[in-house]
């Protein structure tokens, strides 16, 4: 029912606008929760079992960090008699609250629920889930001042490394994704207290990126790697620009996806963190291999002759193609 639709949909914009106009730990909290709820139904809508199983880990999770984050900011009232999210002081609740975010975007090593839901989600639910999903919690991580760079770091180089040694045993698109949103988001967390600016950008050409990958899927409708063999005959021109999609995505230099990790490891640098820097750039050699694995199964594998291997191409739905053609072009050549 597109009423319910857009009641969802605003539901979902509301809960992301509370938390980002709000300097108090409930409202954030609050929003956080309309969020949640928000997009839950969107999750189930198709009542396939596999969706209904994703969307309840997914209400778990995200009720559990919900919880320690209302837990942590009552503390911290509790002790220092301050609810405002910029003045927190107490290492106690701020520890708390960096774990409690984490989970909700799916950091490692609180990052196992991820390709689990989005593997039961169908494309454009699961790209709310990877782009818009993330924006509430990252506004909060980037508000809170003074909180410990140990457990960031940790954290940040945690998820590179989880992120590039998980995708690698992967047959299905959606876990394959999963594993780069959290590498991608590892890279940003790595950087958060030294360059707040730079997380930013690197979340903006993560949501880019993103954006026009699962696009590309949605259009060839193809879920696990074998499928995208049978590409080249549902949509050539499409598929040959994919590959640098991917690449973009992995972090190759001619290529968008390339400027947040330049900055990001020349800012590393600057802080004296060399081994730091070192460790994250052969992390993303790892990603760099489940996409190059994508990309060769897309272009140089030869499509099987089967019936559905020779269908005459034509794009499925007219209203896909302008975004994706932004989103491909932004991904490629934004450098």
């Amino acid at each position: 029912n597109p009423y319910i639709l857009a009641t969802l949909l605003f539901g979902l914009g509301l809960g992301t606008t509370i938390t980002f106009a709000s300097s108090h730990w409930l409202l954030a909290w609050m929003g956080l929760e309309i969020n949640t709820l928000a997009i839950i139904p969107l999750m189930a809508q198709h009542h396939h079992p596999r969706a209904v199983e994703a969307t309840t880990k997914y209400f778990l999770t995200q009720a559990t960090a919900a919880a320690m984050l209302l837990f942590a900011s009552t503390t911290n009232a509790w002790l220092t008699g301050q609810w405002d999210i910029q003045q927190m002081s107490h290492p106690f609740p701020l520890t708390l609250i960096t774990l409690a975010l984490a989970l909700k975007i799916g950091l490692a090593p609180m990052h196992t629920w991820l390709p689990e839901v989005l593997q039961g989600l169908d494309l454009t639910t699961g790209l709310v889930l990877s782009t818009w999903q993330k924006l509430a919690p990252f506004a909060l991580l980037l508000q809170i001042q003074n909180v410990n760079p140990t457990i960031l770091v940790t954290l940040g180089l945690a998820s590179t490394l989880v992120g590039g040694w998980g995708g690698l045993n992967q047959t299905q698109l959606r876990k394959v994704l999963a594993y780069s949103s959290i590498a991608h988001l590892g890279w940003m967390i790595l950087i958060l207290q030294y360059s707040p600016s730079l997380t930013l950008l690197a979340l903006l050409t993560y949501f880019v990126m993103t954006f026009s990958t699962f696009l590309v899927f949605k259009l060839n409708k193809s879920t696990s790697i074998n499928a995208l063999a049978i590409s080249w005959t549902k949509a050539p021109i499409l598929t040959s620009l994919t590959p640098l999609v991917l690449l973009s995505l992995g972090g190759l230099p001619p290529l968008t996806g390339f400027m947040p990790k330049w900055l990001i490891l020349q800012e590393l640098a600057k802080q004296d963190l060399a081994p730091l820097a070192t460790l994250a750039a052969l992390s993303a050699l790892l990603s760099l291999y489940f996409y190059l694995r994508i990309s060769y199964a897309m272009t140089l594998t030869m499509s099987p002759n089967n019936l559905t291997g020779v269908t005459p191409w034509r794009f499925s739905s007219p209203q896909l193609t302008l975004p994706l053609a932004i989103a491909a072009t932004a991904t490629i050549s934004l450098l």
